[in-house]
């Protein structure tokens, strides 16, 4: 028997276990769900709406179990409350617009004819959930596809392990039927045997690059719709009517919060010359006053990453990037906490540039480097200078500048002075190897559901 097991970022013990579902067994799940996706999809929409939002509320009245075991699963410190706000705020934002998203397109409605285009639920719905966000990604497609009367199977992280139970067996006990939303341990040949066999009628995947590409491997052929959301690189580009302070404290919160695991973390920073030296210096400051620590205590802000093999991905990088010719600029000795194994202190370099993996590969750590500009076309032509593209963070007073510079930028969302935030009514989307698809606003509900067009010519006399 295959076990999955969590091993804690704070001391490297094993934290959970679940033994993984033999192929049979895991068929068996999709079985249900299949028999019990046409009862769900008949019940007024409303009602299934407030199910689920039944299920976010028992949710968070778990938050004294949820937000240690966050601590003890992924290393974020207590301190920060977990995922709730942003939860919340998508699921609630969500059900506001389920009836009008999933309302048919009216095209003619006369004497002589009916022509409409109606959303339909594309049946059995796979969510295989990240671990660094693992409350807040999983619910983007959770909500909307439960709403739209799709049942839902669940697959989360062996790092977040327990997540995937733990809202199943909220949105179960507030009345979401046990068959409509299961959760699922599956190891890496099961989980793709089950795509190649059509089990699923979509599959959405947040995770690496790599991963993306066994999804869509193991999905040759099938014709099952596929949502990726995969690796990022995301980069900011600081003009030179920027707000400095407002830029520092976000572009800095936006590389290094979560131990900078987040999808659309500031990975790359781009300022312009005549801001360039304050930029850094304040930057270093802000930066320097975190505490690495242990997540379960109140005062740690920054915790260690979710695993020491993540941590020595960002501290390799770091190492050939100095190698090359940078120079890290924030002293380890404030950080004693920082060791050989997931507590990585946060790290600012300079003089760097693309020749090192450390300004094109995605870093996922509390690590930015910073480079100097001397205009747009520069800055432009750097930003694109990448195989990602989930977002970019533009630092002006400008919206019309923002917004022509936003034009050409090759990612999926444009900020304007603001950074690592999803706004629920917005599309979320990548381009090149970020991925396909999108999911939220109106367009996630489309993705979620396949269109079905009436033509119904009336009989007359």
């Amino acid at each position: 028997m295959t076990m999955i097991q969590c091993i804690s970022p704070i001391d490297g013990s094993v934290y959970a276990e679940r033994p993984a579902l033999p192929l049979e067994a895991a068929r068996e799940v999709v079985a249900r769900a299949r028999k019990a996706q046409k009862s769900w999809a008949k019940r007024p929409l409303e009602e299934r709406v407030q199910l689920v939002l039944k299920g976010v509320a028992r949710l968070n009245e778990m938050v004294d179990e949820v937000v240690p075991e966050l601590a003890w699963q992924m290393g974020r410190p207590v301190r920060y409350g977990g995922e709730f706000r942003g939860f919340n705020e998508r699921s609630n934002y969500v059900a506001t617009i389920a009836a009008d998203a999933l309302a048919p397109l009216v095209i003619e409605e006369s004497a002589s004819f009916e022509r409409r285009i109606a959303r339909e639920a594309h049946g059995v719905v796979f969510v295989i959930a990240p671990w660094n966000y693992p409350y807040m990604t999983a619910i983007n497609t959770v909500a909307p596809a439960l709403m739209a009367g799709n049942t839902v199977i669940i697959k989360h992280a062996s790092q977040t392990i327990l997540v995937g139970e733990r809202m199943v067996r909220a949105f179960n006990e507030a009345g979401v039927p046990e068959d409509v939303f299961q959760n699922i341990f599956l190891d890496h040949n099961t989980t793709s045997a089950l795509i190649a066999e059509k089990s699923f009628d979509f599959v959405n995947f947040t995770g690496s690059v790599e991963g993306g590409r066994s999804i869509e491997r193991a999905a040759a052929g099938t014709f099952t719709p596929l949502g990726l959301e995969l690796g990022g690189k995301d980069p900011g580009y600081v003009m030179e009517d920027a707000d400095l302070n407002a830029a520092v404290d976000t572009l800095m919160d936006g590389a290094t919060f979560n131990s900078g695991q987040c999808c659309c973390g500031i990975e790359r920073i781009y300022v312009h010359e005549s801001l360039y030296d304050d930029f850094v210096e304040k930057s270093v400051a802000w930066v320097s006053n975190y505490k690495l620590g242990n997540p379960l205590d109140k005062e740690t802000s920054l915790g260690p990453m979710a695993h020491k093999r993540f941590a020595a991905t960002v501290r390799a990088q770091i190492t050939d990037a100095v190698a090359k010719g940078a120079k890290a600029l924030v002293d380890p000795k404030l950080f004693p906490a920082d060791d050989v194994g997931a507590y990585v202190a946060p790290q600012i370099l300079v003089d760097v540039d693309h020749s090192m993996e450390f300004m094109r590969e995605e870093t996922f750590g509390p690590a930015v480097g910073i480079m100097k500009v001397k205009n747009d076309a520069e800055a432009l032509s750097l930003m694109n200078d990448s195989k990602y593209g989930l977002t970019a963070s533009l630092w002006t007073k400008d919206a019309e500048r923002a917004a022509r510079i936003g034009a050409e930028i090759e990612t999926g969302t444009v900020f304007m002075n603001r950074a690592d935030y999803l706004d629920p009514a917005l599309c979320w989307t990548g381009v090149k190897e970020t991925g396909r698809g999108g999911s939220l606003s109106v367009i996630g509900f489309q993705n979620l559901t396949r269109p079905k067009s009436y033509h119904l010519k009336k009989v007359t006399a």
